[in-house]
């Protein structure tokens, strides 16, 4: 079984690559000229994301060097500690909805300290796979299609980011605690 997961795996995105543009040219579509089209498209995508980027890295600069993250982490962390969370991880919670590269970064050195094999580098990862980075996607994906009001958005983003935290630290601590 495992072979043959991988060897699909192996081979799925160079039969789709194939498969596509020769469906395309089947179906008499100028596929040369859809991907250019596509490509400008995505040029201008990319250049329209660009302030948001900008805002959103510089907030999160903001956050961790005027001390509210380490504020925060020294008021929650006793309550952490009485419930057997270790409180190193907290900080991925907060960071995780804001940056992916800011989180994979705070991940890989929790790994490197505890090692991967620890109840902290364990919980780190889950977090990692459960949790999305909420603020990110609202600024950069909403601010480049335009869409002004993504309250709701927000709501449900942030509440599922709270509720991947929390069960990835009570799985891990039911699994491997």
């Amino acid at each position: 079984m495992f072979q043959l997961i991988s060897l699909i795996s192996a081979w799925a995105i160079p039969v789709l690559i194939t498969f596509i543009p020769l469906y395309a040219y089947s179906r008499k579509i100028p596929v040369y000229e859809s991907f250019v089209e596509g490509a400008k498209d995505g040029f201008g995508t990319a250049i329209a994301i660009i302030p948001h980027l900008v805002g959103m890295l510089v907030a999160i600069s903001v956050f961790r060097a005027s001390g509210a993250l380490d504020f925060f982490m020294g008021f929650i962390a006793p309550a952490l500690k009485g419930l057997g969370v270790p409180p190193e991880v907290l900080p991925l919670g907060l960071l995780r909805p804001l940056t992916g590269t800011g989180s994979l970064a705070y991940t890989t050195d929790l790994i490197r300290v505890h090692g991967p094999d620890s109840l902290i580098g364990m919980i780190a990862s889950t977090i990692q796979g459960s949790t999305d980075t909420t603020l990110y996607v609202l600024t950069v994906y909403f601010g480049a299609v335009g869409v002004r009001n993504g309250s709701y958005a927000l709501k449900v983003g942030l509440f599922s980011d709270v509720i991947g935290f929390i069960a990835a630290i009570a799985v891990c601590l039911l699994v491997f605690g």
